[in-house]
């Protein structure tokens, strides 16, 4: 049997159509503009992208676009770490839910867990402020 890490799902409801919230979130260009992680941008290299961070450049490679809402990727890290990120939109009549899962890495402390998933909120929240107030 495998070992599963802790895992936090991070959600909250976009008062928008889900096909405008992906198109949005999907687009790699508007990304700095809601996730902090990003805030350097993303700069093409082939089929991935490339993020500049405090530790370094990482690889960022995503889902192809898709009519289901997934905005799925992988990070690599620069010391080869792969970090699968699940991120959906979810139609909800009208509107929409984005989630997204945030797992404990190996290693990873409660406190650092805790404080990866306040900040994958505070992304989704300023997703839904820019997206509501267009």
């Amino acid at each position: 049997m495998t070992d599963s890490m802790t895992a936090k799902i991070v959600h909250l409801t976009i008062n928008r159509p889900w096909t405008a919230v992906y198109a949005f979130a999907s687009d790699h260009s508007k990304m700095p503009l809601w996730a902090a992680g990003l805030a350097s941008g993303l700069t093409p290299q082939g089929d991935d992208w490339i993020a500049s961070g405090p530790l370094g450049d990482v690889t960022v490679r995503f889902a192809k676009p898709n009519d289901l809402g997934v905005i799925d990727h992988v990070v690599t890290m620069p010391d080869g770490l792969e970090v699968y990120n699940a991120l959906r939109v979810t139609p909800n009549g009208d509107c929409c839910e984005i989630a997204f899962t945030v797992l404990q890495l190996p290693g990873m402390s409660d406190d650092d867990f805790k404080n990866d998933a306040e900040l994958v909120y505070k992304d989704l929240i300023t997703l839904k402020k820019l997206l509501e107030t267009t």
